[in-house]
């Protein structure tokens, strides 16, 4: 395995403290603060491991307040309910005394049912693609020098995206792209960690779609964003480590955020999960530098 998957595995591997409570270290994977994915996935696994023989179809979860990559974080994990098909758990992350995030999660058993899906889009496959982690090196050496390490790191989830965006020259654009993305390297036979791990990549590229109409991204001084909240359904299952189209859109931006939708397609094209997530996005004054 890569060391970028060891981490992340790392990552996911939470220490059991006590019944029902969980420590997860932290990490540097996008910038200062704790990555959204990060803690998205480190609390469904809290909840999974409290769940016997279920699996999550169903988790929304809200961003409190910014995460310490210098500090562990607790997640206290709450037996709501078990019922004869649903299981539902509560989840708290706690870090530095202060509940940073909050999930809740539905477990459900594997049931047949009525079937219909939205058709996967008709995109160029990931065959020949260049990887985003190359696309990054291509632009590194516009960055200075103090952050130029974290945007060229090495990730665990390799991401190919099918019209790459520059992000320091972005030009307005629909709010709809799309991306293969898949774990760098081959993961366990582990259904609830195959989960967790989409729940990690989820969180890549996803709010940066309400921007692509208003010709903004994250690199740019005047953009101050930040994840609201996050919710994922799964409809079927999946492994992480094979390819995974990620389609994105954003039906809509207002009042300083924006809403963003996914949906997450096998290469075979059968539609496993659907994504939803609102992001804060403010123009804010910039002090000029003379």
């Amino acid at each position: 395995m890569t060391a970028a998957v060891d981490e992340m595995l790392e990552l996911l591997d939470l220490q059991c403290v006590e019944q029902g409570i969980y420590r997860g270290p932290s990490r540097n994977i996008v910038g200062k603060n704790v990555f959204g994915g990060q803690v998205l996935g480190q609390a469904l696994m809290a909840a999974g491991r409290t769940v016997d023989g279920r699996f999550a179809h169903s988790i929304h979860g809200y961003f409190l307040r910014a995460g310490d990559i210098r500090a562990p974080i607790v997640y206290l994990v709450d037996r709501l309910r078990d019922g004869r098909s649903f299981s539902n758990r509560q989840v708290k992350a706690v870090q530095h005394g202060e509940v940073i995030f909050m999930l809740m999660a539905s477990f459900v058993d594997d049931e047949d049912g009525l079937e219909h899906q939205s058709p996967m889009p008709n995109v160029e496959g990931p065959e020949g693609l260049p990887s985003e982690t190359e696309l990054r090196a291509r632009m590194a050496h516009l960055l200075p020098e103090k952050i130029r390490e974290s945007f060229s790191r090495d990730r665990p989830i390799e991401i190919r995206p099918i019209q790459p965006v520059n992000p320091f020259a972005p030009q307005p654009q629909e709010a709809d792209r799309a991306h293969w993305m898949r774990a760098q390297t081959r993961l366990p036979d582990d259904r609830l960690l195959h989960q967790c791990v989409l729940a990690f990549a989820s969180d890549f590229a996803l709010m940066g779609t309400a921007m692509l109409p208003h010709g903004v991204s994250f690199m740019q001084p005047n953009i101050q964003a930040a994840s609201l909240d996050h919710a994922m359904w799964f409809h079927k299952e999946f492994r992480a480590d094979e390819w995974l189209l990620y389609h994105m859109d954003s039906p809509r931006a207002a009042g300083g955020r924006g809403i963003n939708r996914g949906r997450v397609y096998r290469q075979d094209g059968t539609l496993i999960a659907t994504v939803a997530q609102e992001g804060l996005m403010r123009l804010r004054e910039v002090a000029e530098k003379y």
